[in-house]
């Protein structure tokens, strides 16, 4: 599998509005004014697609969605993976039309029912059109996973984690790589799905500790726990450094940053990182 990290940031994404306003003078470590000479610096809301070989799988449509579209020219998108119904995972979602207007039909989402309630409240037009449409919209098929699923040749199992008091929080494990974006806890019962993982991808929200996040040490100890081949930390501040931050991390573990492009195997110790 080829996985195409689309987006790393949080909601607020790196440069943030508010260190711009403030002439980059309050950014932490001076992240977003990097982020303008640095492309690892600068993230777009989180987002990942991931190529099997048989399909193109997305998961989430992140409000940067058409940005992060047309900068890694994903040309074919089969099926949509839904982690959750914030707003930073859901509202690139009117964009996926050119898609389906270039694929010739609908494209299948997939999420708890509670993310695809979010969904359906949030984008009503498009699951009950009106009868005048101008300029289109998308046409899609929502289903409510629960399960285990077959998606492109490789087994799609949804992991239900915690993300603050939301709902229908999931993390995906599609074969043997796991990507979990927003999560605070990881119940027991998850964990046991995400045993012998060749690539975890998780949560790093910043240093210090947060309320519906994991902090950079509470990452690193389900790395710990979990013992992937390998791990990137993803959905980042402006807090992450990952010059400075990358230091600190132990063998094997990296941060991720937009573009960057794995390959993963299902035989052990067969990751690469392009």
């Amino acid at each position: 599998m080829r996985i195409t990290f689309l987006g790393t940031g949080t909601s607020h994404g790196v440069p943030t509005l508010d260190c711009m306003l403030a002439d980059y003078e309050r950014c932490p470590r001076q992240v977003c004014l990097k982020s303008q000479t640095d492309p690892k610096h600068r993230r777009t809301r989180s987002s990942i697609v991931v190529d099997t070989g048989e399909a193109s799988l997305l998961i989430d449509t992140s409000q940067d969605f058409r940005q992060q579209m047309l900068e890694q020219r994903v040309k074919r998108i089969d099926a949509i993976l839904y982690t959750h119904g914030h707003a930073d995972h859901i509202y690139g979602l009117p964009d996926i039309r050119s898609h389906c207007r270039r694929q010739g039909g609908s494209i299948d989402i997939y999420g708890s029912a509670e993310t695809l309630d979010i969904i359906k409240g949030a984008f009503r037009y498009v699951f009950v059109p009106p009868e005048y449409v101008g300029g289109g919209i998308p046409s899609l098929d929502a289903h409510v996973l629960d399960g285990p699923i077959r998606l492109g040749g490789v087994t799609v199992t949804p992991i239900p984690v915690i993300h603050g008091p939301l709902g229908g929080c999931y993390g995906y494990r599609l074969g043997n790589m796991a990507y979990i974006s927003d999560v605070k806890e990881i119940p027991p019962a998850s964990l046991e799905l995400l045993q012998g993982l060749d690539l975890l991808i998780l949560n790093c929200l910043r240093p210090r500790r947060h309320g519906s996040h994991l902090s950079m040490e509470e990452s690193l100890d389900y790395v710990e726990q979990l013992a992937p081949n390998r791990a990137l930390l993803t959905h980042m501040t402006h807090d992450i450094d990952y010059e400075l931050h990358e230091q600190l991390l132990p063998k094997d573990v990296y941060f991720a940053y937009d573009g960057l492009r794995v390959k993963t195997s299902d035989g052990a110790n067969q990751d690469t990182i392009d």
